[in-house]
């Protein structure tokens, strides 16, 4: 700093916590001072912080005294009080008020061992709690740590007393906490946790005990929040889960020579003891959780804790076998799982092989949360993924035969149907076979959708397929389908129909039915799929004139062409249809006889921007020109050609291989449409090296492709080794 620069003292004051003094009538007040020493042009040269105190004597409280006034009047004459602490003020004077002044005589404390505690459970202790003796159990917070242990204890059992939870709302528990509120008990048993924790299990059990009992009420959320018990409880949680991976190494130490009597003693010596502090240890993580639980209502406290790494606390506790501890420990990553971010620290930590290993267990409960935590995770592909790899596929379609998990794991199989890597799994496991009874099973009901759903996905594959249809299969589901007129079951078999092989031959005696159907013109999306089925056929055996003929479709496929004669879904299944039948030398002359093509041009006029359109109806074309027939007409009266030479440079992959397959039999059968198809194909490549040379022009900064060495490329070393 230079001599001659200005400097100026800054000082700031923030104020803390306000408590009572532990023997005297007075408030102690926390605060901060930051003092700053600020340059010439306000910043900060030098900065210190000091946290103070400030006891506020108040000799004239006594009975008779205002309350209110006085706590208006503290707030007024000190300075470093926040007029918004107005109120705790006033609750703290209303203590001091109330509290008994402590006997001089010492007291008699019984020699006692503390007991253990069963959280949620009965309590026992050697005398009745009391409200009217508050002040007392307050007190023995501030003696030695069995006396803290037996004050938190009975405090605890003012808070959750059993008979009074019928009436919480109404009277008894709800003044009850508001009244300790009221006498700053949580603010003593958070200076005895903050500080004892470590010392005594049970202590840090019975004390976050009590704080689990208020946060029971949302009301109590923030002053539970203002006394930081969230913070204490996760730093408590992942100090207790470094130790048993100690106890853990430490067992696993010992337990390498068995066949030595004295390690083997001391070994079970150990593993007793390991066994006792471990059920201590459940006991505080469960409450721990279960309050840390309560406070994630407000998202705004849930994201504090996952930054603060509670999804890796929760996984990491999934190691246990407390039965109790685990259903809180999966229902409570349950609901940080809808979370992006949560969803993504559990993959981190490989939670669905955690997860795996409690599927199937005996606890009801447990069970339907872990289904339920995996229905969740199975929206994300790559943990569905990792579902499969670590063996839960044969596990969940265990459970489709069970009503309790039925539903769920339905859910989540279907989940996992969606990946197409993931579908031939199905067909190593009786998941499939369990399917087709639940359709049957229906009767003549609209069967879940889930479940239709489901075996849509799995007919997308040739193998599942192959396994549906065995038997009767397929004849059963055609039964079911065009009884019911089911649009589903229709769009199931639809799947089936588009695999080549044998499974496509199944369908030569349902052609006609399907045929019907069409004609019916009933539920359009049933007619969609019973198009989209005989579209699939492509199979030589089929004698599509007759079928044609039988049923008069071709004045149905013609009349359907037309743009806006029906919704784009069932006019682009018409248009596969023609495609299909095309196929056939004699239907082709049949469709193209009937004026199809200058409709088909026309829907082409009126779907060019609709690529699907767009590429179904080349195909038409191009199966058209196959024929020598169809093939005149196209050339010679229509203007299909042209239409397909402009579509040749269309920005569709699969556009443009379908134009240029179809233009290349056009240009080998007509002369002079090749001439102008071979003139196109030469302009656009003259464009497109013009473009490219041009490009190379404006590249100035770099005059050779490989650097500045124009001799680069003639180095064999670039690409072969000297060895």
């Amino acid at each position: 700093m230079q001599p001659d620069e200005s400097q100026y003292l800054q000082r700031k004051c923030r104020t803390g916590d306000i408590d009572v003094h532990p023997t005297e009538k007075a408030l102690v007040v926390y605060y901060e001072v930051e003092a700053s020493i600020l340059g010439e042009a306000g910043n900060a040269r030098h900065e210190e912080k000091k946290e103070c105190q400030k006891i506020i004597r108040l000799r004239s409280l006594n009975a008779s005294t205002d309350v209110s006034a006085l706590a208006r009047k503290v707030v007024e004459e000190c300075k470093i009080i926040h007029p918004s602490k107005l109120v705790e003020v006033e609750h703290l004077l209303l203590y001091l008020q109330n509290r008994k002044k402590p006997s001089m005589e010492k007291k008699e404390k019984k020699p006692s061992k503390p007991r253990e505690l069963l959280p949620f459970e009965g309590m026992e202790i050697d005398e009745e709690a009391n409200i009217n003796k508050i002040d007392d159990y307050i007190e023995l917070l501030y003696e030695s740590m069995p006396e803290k242990f037996r004050g938190s204890t009975l405090i605890l059992h003012l808070a959750c007393n059993p008979d009074n939870l019928e009436e919480l709302l109404h009277n008894v528990v709800l003044k009850l906490l508001q009244y300790m509120f009221d006498l700053a008990v949580l603010g003593a048993l958070a200076r005895v946790l903050r500080e004892d924790w470590k010392h005594s299990v049970e202590l840090a059990t019975t004390i976050i005990y009590v704080f689990f009992c208020f946060s029971s009420f949302s009301q109590f959320h923030g002053l539970i929040t203002h006394y930081k018990i969230g913070v204490l409880c996760m730093n408590i949680i992942e100090h207790e889960l470094k130790k048993y991976d100690l106890w853990q190494d430490e067992l696993e130490k010992k337990s390498k020579d068995p066949e030595n009597q004295s390690l083997r003693k001391e070994y079970e010596k150990t593993l007793k003891k390991y066994q006792s502090l471990l059920v201590k240890q459940e006991q505080l993580l469960r409450v721990a959780f279960y309050l840390l639980l309560n406070l994630s209502e407000d998202t705004r406290t849930e994201l504090k804790m996952r930054n603060k790494n509670i999804v890796h606390l929760l996984v990491k506790s999934l190691e246990r076998d407390n039965e109790e501890l685990l259903v809180l420990v999966v229902s409570f990553l349950k609901k940080l799982s809808i979370f992006l971010e949560n969803k993504n620290d559990m993959a981190e930590m490989d939670t669905v092989e955690k997860l795996a290993c409690l599927v199937p267990c005996e606890q009801e409960d447990l069970m339907n949360v872990t289904l339920r935590l995996l229905l969740n995770l199975s929206f994300d592909t790559g943990l569905r993924t990792k579902m499969v790899h670590v063996g839960l596929l044969p596990k969940l379609t265990a459970l489709l035969g069970d009503d309790t998990y039925k539903h769920v794991a339905m859910r989540i199989l279907y989940h996992i149907s969606v990946d197409d890597k993931s579908k031939s799994m199905f067909a190593y496991t009786d998941c499939i076979p369990q399917l087709i009874q639940m359709l049957f099973e229906h009767g003549e009901e609209r069967m879940d959708t889930e479940l239709i759903s489901f075996c849509i996905n799995l007919a997308a594959n040739k193998t599942n397929a192959q396994i549906i249809c065995e038997g009767n299969g397929l004849k059963m589901l055609m039964k079911r389908a065009l009884k019911l007129k089911d649009p589903l079951l229709m769009k199931m078999i639809r799947n089936i129909s588009q695999h080549d092989g044998p499974l496509k031959q199944l369908f030569i005696e349902y052609v006609g039915d399907l045929a019907a159907q069409i004609k019916q013109e009933g539920d359009e999306e049933f007619v969609i799929e019973c198009l989209g089925t005989m579209a699939n056929l492509t199979i030589p055996d089929l004698d599509w004139e007759l079928l044609l003929k039988e049923y008069n479709l071709v004045p149905y496929l013609k009349d359907h062409l037309k743009p806006g004669s029906a919704e784009d879904d069932l006019i682009l299944e018409v248009v596969i249809m023609i495609g299909t039948v095309s196929m056939d030398d004699s239907c082709a002359v049949m469709l193209a006889k009937s004026g199809i093509i200058p409709a088909l041009i026309e829907l082409l006029n009126a779907q060019q921007e609709d690529d699907e359109f767009v590429c179904q109806i080349i195909y038409v074309f191009y199966q058209m020109v196959f024929h020598q027939a169809t093939r005149d007409v196209i050339i010679k009266d229509t203007q299909a050609p042209a239409y397909l030479i402009d579509l040749m440079h269309d920005k569709n992959v699969e556009i443009r291989q379908v134009c240029d397959n179809t233009l290349d039999i056009i240009a080998e059968y007509d002369e002079e449409w090749g001439k102008k198809i071979q003139s196109e194909k030469f302009r656009w490549h003259n464009s497109q090296w013009l473009e490219m040379v041009e490009s190379r022009q404006m590249e100035d900064a770099e005059p050779y492709l490989y650097g500045d060495d124009p001799d680069a490329l003639e180095q064999p070393d670039l690409f072969y080794s000297t060895g």
